[in-house]
């Protein structure tokens, strides 16, 4: 493999040339044809410049003279070109937030799957020049077996492929505890809402989103573990849950929407990963017997009211970070640590 910009000669391994700094291509899971997309989409811009790119319908034009054939994988970029996600790329000086609001837009709220962003921001990054490394890279058989074995996963799974909806839900309706079998990829907006003998729930293995207000108002909602694949929690999913107390959202979650946690007055143990780049408004709001909380280094956007009327937190945060800023800006009460093993062993 070579360079196309300085044409030195490549590690497939690398995410960037040593040479020149430009973008490594590669393939992604489920999209085994991703170098060839990235090698038209770098043509496009040699031959008929950066403007090209800038002006909608030439560069649909010249995407589909380019590559004719991968009908579902051309489409796929066109539509993600339209509705935004290019520009999104562009809208920050940090790339690495700008990856992470256009995945999180993809797959939040236009409910692609995981494999399909990453196809996107591989195309896309390539075309801009940027180095990116997916998760979902694929990786050639003659490579280390460890690595190998580390980026080994199942056959991707759409958000929208199994969905649980409130019609299902209406069984359970007067349960106290609750077993979702597994399958189900995503439960739908307002499942659950208002179902005041709900105690405990065991969500399925398979579950990749939590609807809008999908649990708001579950008053006596105490037992909550959420699976290690979720990805996606939209707005006001556990609102107004007065009696929950602990929950762990899993890593590979990119967002906390606006009043996802507002009014759990019971709740007094949340645990954010180092994946979660933005919490929106109201997310916290009205809990009042939240005292500590960790917020990594990851995250770039708190609102204004994320936290009010939260009168005895203290946020424990890293010197100088984004949070550490807004906790100077808001008057909220901190602790710089180092690292989230030192807020633990506080």
């Amino acid at each position: 493999m070579q360079c196309e910009k300085c044409n030195a000669p490549l590690d497939p391994k690398l995410s960037a040339c040593p040479g020149c700094g430009a973008p490594v291509p590669q393939n992604i899971e489920g999209f085994e044809n991703t170098m060839e997309f990235q090698h038209e989409l770098r043509a496009i811009v040699v031959n008929d410049g950066t403007r090209a790119v800038a002006n909608k319908d030439r560069f649909i034009g010249l995407l589909s003279d380019h590559i004719p054939d991968y009908d579902k994988e051309r489409r796929l970029l066109i539509n993600m070109y339209k509705t935004g996600v290019f520009r999104m790329l562009l809208e920050d000086e940090n790339r690495e937030i700008s990856i992470m609001k256009a995945k999180s837009f993809m797959l939040g709220d236009l409910f692609l799957s995981d494999n399909a962003s990453e196809f996107v921001i591989a195309c896309f990054t390539y075309l801009l020049g940027w180095p990116y490394e997916s998760h979902l890279k694929v990786i050639d058989d003659d490579e280390d077996a460890d690595k190998k074995e580390d980026n080994v996963r199942k056959k991707p799974v759409d958000i929208n492929e199994m969905i649980f909806m409130p019609r299902n839900a209406l069984r359970y309706r007067l349960s106290g505890n609750i077993v979702i079998p597994d399958g189900y990829t995503k439960l739908e907006a307002f499942c659950f809402d208002k179902f005041g003998s709900l105690r405990t729930i065991k969500l399925p293995s398979t579950l990749l989103a939590i609807g809008e207000y999908c649990f708001s108002s579950c008053k006596r909602l105490r037992g909550l573990e959420l699976p290690e694949g979720l990805r996606i929690i939209k707005q006001g999913a556990f609102s107004q849950c007065s009696n929950l107390v602990v929950v762990k959202i899993p890593d590979g979650v990119l967002e906390i929407e606006d009043s996802t946690f507002s009014f759990c007055t019971s709740l007094e143990v949340i645990e954010i990963p180092p994946s979660v780049s933005s919490i929106g408004a109201e997310a916290f709001s009205g809990c009042d017997k939240l005292r500590k909380l960790f917020l990594p280094e990851s995250i770039k956007f708190i609102d204004a009211n994320a936290f009010s009327y939260c009168p005895n937190l203290v946020i424990y945060c890293i010197e100088n970070s984004y949070v550490h800023k807004y906790c100077l800006a808001t008057g909220i009460r901190f602790v710089l640590v180092t690292s989230a093993e030192e807020y633990e062993l506080d």
